[in-house]
């Protein structure tokens, strides 16, 4: 768990996060997390946007099969959840996006 961990204890997730600024400078800036609970883990989330989540799944090689949806907030939300691995860090990357509105029967276009 946490106990009697260092910074240095953080440093493979750390590391990974400066590479990836360093070869993903380009793609859009995500809310990082970092926590002594997993010291190997990296997380990377997206709030209302899953282009975002996916230019990032896409740069680090996570298959599109590899990516789990789910609901949540009575199913007004969209969650978007798929784990890779960069730089001997894992990497979860999360997205998080408002449900479209559903179709009115009989609607024009």
């Amino acid at each position: 768990m946490s106990d009697g961990l260092t910074l240095d204890d953080l440093s493979v997730p750390l590391r990974a996060m400066r590479l990836l600024a360093a070869d993903f400078g380009h793609l859009a800036a995500p809310t990082v997390g970092v926590t002594t609970i997993w010291p190997d883990r990296l997380e990377l989330s997206f709030h209302g946007d899953l282009a975002d989540f996916e230019a990032w799944r896409d740069a680090l090689g996570i298959a599109p099969d590899d990516v789990t949806h789910s609901t949540q907030s009575r199913g007004r939300t969209r969650v978007l959840l798929a784990l890779g691995e960069y730089a001997g860090a894992t990497v979860k990357l999360v997205a998080y996006a408002d449900m479209p509105a559903p179709a009115l029967a009989g609607a024009v276009a």
